[in-house]
């Protein structure tokens, strides 16, 4: 990777880490599909002006709008109402460290449902290891140890479930020869049709108060900063550098996300949820590959 690659991919890991904490702050005012809504209508509109300037062709028939409207449920909709969901009753780097376990279910889904991306020992050792660390981070839930909810730590686990999903679907993408800009507007768009109506129905939002300034302007950073453009860098990154460095962005997440919860929001961890991030790190470079590759001297 060069330089100008790393940057983006650190600048993309202090976006989608800031998108927990942008979250948190709205979580104040607004309630969770009402978030969401904001979050990708804001994204949509902002995309809209990009792929306009850029020329972008818009997609055509109803196969591509199909793909792009199930990709949209799988890889916004579910996941995003879920983890909003789960960070009412969970500080946000837990959130963005359960989140990090996308990669786990991911192993599992194209074993299951591929015939070209199969599990290999590497990738078993990296299941069990990161697989662990979710048994060591639900673990003080399930025996009543502590006060965090079991329902939101396993709503965010089966978001990351549906980004693994979105990934098997996002195979059927490529052929369609959309650009990736318009994929990420067409996703949002389509998202915001859809969450619109169950947001009136749920939320009634006409009848909630207005949110303060902070709450604004945190919703403006995740539609804007942690969406519009994370999308932007996301694909700039995938082209330049392919999907296994991108991977990477993986274990920068929750860094960011701890440190904004932290520093900013006074949030504390559990030592448990370090160590429950350790073993899904190491789970993690495991599937990366590189680090078997280094001591074993053969690829994964």
């Amino acid at each position: 990777m060069s330089a100008r690659d790393w940057a983006l991919l650190l600048t993309l890991s202090v976006l989608w880490g800031g998108s927990f904490f942008f979250v948190k702050v709205a979580l104040t005012d607004l309630p969770p599909l009402t978030i969401v809504l904001a979050r990708v209508g804001i994204a949509a509109a902002t995309l809209t002006v990009v792929i306009k300037a850029m020329g972008e062709a818009l997609p055509r028939g109803a196969k591509a709008w199909l793909t792009l409207a199930v990709m949209a449920l799988l890889n916004n909709l579910i996941p995003f109402s879920l983890i909003f969901s789960g960070q009412q009753a969970l500080p946000s780097g837990l959130a963005a460290i359960l989140n990090a376990t996308t990669p786990l279910f991911t192993v599992v889904v194209m074993h299951l449902f591929t015939s070209d991306e199969k599990a290999t020992p590497p990738k078993i050792a990296g299941l069990v290891l990161g697989f662990a660390g979710v048994v060591v981070l639900l673990g003080p839930a399930i025996a009543g140890a502590r006060d965090t909810p079991l329902w939101a730590l396993l709503a965010c686990l089966a978001a990351a479930l549906s980004y693994a999903f979105s990934g098997l679907w996002g195979r059927r993408i490529r052929p369609l020869g959309i650009a990736p800009t318009v994929t990420a507007w067409g996703q949002v768009t389509l998202t915001t049709a859809m969450m619109l109506p169950v947001v009136l129905v749920a939320d009634r939002p006409w009848t909630l108060a207005s949110p303060g300034t902070a709450t604004l302007l945190a919703l403006i950073g995740l539609g804007v900063l942690s969406t519009a453009l994370a999308y932007v860098i996301f694909f700039r990154i995938l082209e330049s550098a392919g999907p296994t460095n991108l991977m990477l962005v993986t274990f920068l997440i929750p860094v960011s996300a701890i440190l904004l919860g932290s520093l900013v929001l006074g949030e504390r961890l559990a030592w448990t949820h370090a160590a429950g991030m350790a073993l899904i790190g190491l789970g993690l470079a495991a599937i990366d590959g590189r680090l078997w590759k280094r001591l074993f001297g053969r690829a994964a």
